[in-house]
């Protein structure tokens, strides 16, 4: 479980609210047992952790829950309502990005007399709701009766850099019961899996939008994930500009600000074009559609689409209107800048070395105060340089993780946390080109630069590639790569 993910709780015992005893027979309690990797030491891995959420039974003889809740899984335990027995279960389908899971449990007599929760509607604001799961690692089921107070488009802490329709209701906050049901008038109507820290009976779940898209993503036997068009709109509400780009004047229409580096939206829009309509919705001159009667981002309308559909859209664009089809894709440019999951981190060892791509990921290395730790040069190349200087850009920047101690490389001044450049005398734009740097070398010399102002260290290439091997058994590398 990722740091600073809060789950939502149950609390209590809820009575006289007309819910059906039966349904929670089929909400599950989850034991995963996960171990995740060391990001600045990427060949080793933390020990094994064990945590506990909630989950359902769904149709198909499949268990929904919260990605988080198994994320890095080693085994993963499933106990049935008031059953002591623990059953092995696996991961079907995982969506990181938008923090659901699909569980299939080995041993299939599990789902004997268990019915699949049906799941309903994006319930109305100040309508109530009901919470299922094991908070905190009880060994019971609790339940916690909650009002709909708000739905907006939230980040996901999962991911951390995704947005999406998020319901926020009054009910507390526990570890433990991520991936239970949220359940008005017998149906679905939502999965719990965030709170906010520091805000009192705030408490979070995934909607029926969400839920529904992922469920169709993986109708063809995989996930793909939520496409995204890379268009970032700004409020178009003075009414000077709106006269100068001759829109009118009728609340509608926001202004396309930058564009994301994908080929089909760069073909399509233009900054500046005014976006006016996305899918069924109009967008409003603050940037925002009408969702189900909730005034929510703009984005949510572009979240309706699934991978390799087109999204019609109307745009103004120099007096005139415009009806585009945009195709709607996978967006991965910006993968380094959230959380990583279930795939190994890519790292280059060589004569005590550590080299390994700039990540969210490993930016927490440094401590919770990471932000203010983390030098400039780190934050502006992860988060800001793809906008302002997309040209200068590098698809996988590579940071120097850390140094292991030896003779060859004990007159290092810049030891870890730096990012590289050049590595004799060849731009490093991706992990591989380290490798072929040192590789294809033929002078006395290595040569390192760090951006910025070109410092650099150097290392003597035969004595670095004699004690290279002996650096990896001194230190326990097994091997000097994962690429």
């Amino acid at each position: 479980m990722p740091k600073n993910l809060f789950c939502l709780v149950l609390l209590g015992v809820f009575a006289n609210s007309g819910f059906a005893a039966e349904p929670e027979r089929s909400v599950i309690q989850i034991m995963t047992f996960s171990q995740q990797p060391v990001w600045d030491a990427p060949w080793r891995f933390e020990p094994v952790r064990r945590s506990s959420g909630s989950g359902f039974v769904i149709k198909g003889r499949r268990i929904m829950t919260n990605a988080h809740v198994v994320s890095w899984g080693k085994q993963i335990l499933v106990h049935r309502y008031q059953d002591p027995r623990p059953y092995l279960a696996h991961v079907k389908f995982i969506a990181h990005d938008c923090d659901l899971a699909l569980l299939e449990v080995e041993d299939e007599s599990f789902f004997n007399g268990l019915e699949p929760l049906k799941f309903g509607d994006l319930p109305k604001v100040r309508s109530t709701v009901v919470t299922h799961g094991y908070p905190a690692g009880g060994e019971q089921i609790s339940y916690t009766r909650g009002v709909v107070s708000r739905i907006e488009l939230q980040n996901y802490v999962h991911s951390g850099n995704r947005a999406f329709l998020t319901v926020q209701t009054d009910a507390a906050i526990n570890p433990g019961n991520s991936g239970g049901p949220v359940v008005q008038e017998d149906l679905v109507v939502g999965v719990a899996f965030q709170g906010m820290p520091g805000l009192e009976n705030t408490g979070f779940f995934i909607p029926p939008p969400v839920i529904q898209h992922f469920l169709k993503d993986i109708e063809d036997g995989g996930y793909g994930g939520f496409p995204m068009a890379g268009i970032r709109v700004v409020a178009l509400q003075n009414p000077a500009y709106r006269r100068y780009v001759k829109v009118s004047d009728n609340d509608l229409g926001a202004r396309v600000d930058s564009i994301l580096p994908i080929q089909t939206t760069q073909k399509l829009i233009q900054p500046d074009d005014v976006l006016l309509r996305a899918g069924k919705f109009d967008v409003a001159s603050d940037g925002t559609v009408l969702y189900e009667g909730n005034r929510v981002s703009a984005s949510a309308a572009f979240q309706t689409a699934q991978r390799g559909e087109s999204l019609p859209v109307k745009i103004w664009r120099q007096g005139k209107e415009l009806d585009l089809a945009l195709p709607m894709n996978i967006y991965n440019g910006d993968r380094l800048t959230g959380n990583q999951y279930d795939v190994l981190p890519r790292y280059f060892v060589y004569a005590g070395l550590v080299f390994t791509p700039l990540s969210l990921d490993y930016m927490r290395t440094m401590g919770q105060g990471w932000r203010d730790s983390a030098n400039a040069e780190l934050t502006y190349e992860l988060y800001y340089r793809r906008n302002e200087s997309p040209e200068t850009a590098r698809p996988e920047p590579i940071v120097l993780a850390s140094t292991l101690a030896h003779p060859v490389n004990a007159n290092f001044k810049i030891s870890h946390h730096a990012l590289v450049d050049r590595i004799n005398g060849i731009r490093i734009d991706k992990l591989e080109d380290a490798v072929r740097a040192f590789e294809s070398a033929t002078n006395t010399h290595h040569v390192i630069e760090f951006v910025p102002n070109h410092a650099f260290e150097t290392l003597n290439r035969l004595d670095a590639g004699a004690a290279h091997a002996e650096i990896l058994k001194t230190y326990g590398v097994p091997k000097d790569r994962r690429l």
